[in-house]
């Protein structure tokens, strides 16, 4: 979970876009609260590169808080998508 000034800023096509360069799996929605969830999977450094991104965001985003959760990769789409 990302909080802050995430929706609106490219975001979600930004993590999108990352994630792809990455090779990571999974993907990205927008929250009624303002916030944005992400169910992402892959390698060790480039999931950890990818996390940092999250942190961070887009250069129109303010990244508040992030709430990351390891758990077992599950069954998802074959890429990385936008879902809402």
């Amino acid at each position: 979970m990302v909080h802050g000034r995430v929706q609106g800023v490219w975001y979600r096509a930004g993590t999108r876009d990352t994630a792809e360069t990455l090779a990571i799996k999974g993907w990205v929605r927008n929250l009624p609260d303002g916030s944005v969830e992400i169910d992402a999977w892959g390698e060790g450094d480039a999931m950890e590169k990818f996390i940092e991104w999250c942190c961070q965001g887009p250069p129109g985003a303010r990244v508040t808080k992030t709430d990351i959760e390891e758990l077992e990769p599950g069954a998802g789409p074959g890429g990385f998508e936008i879902t809402g």
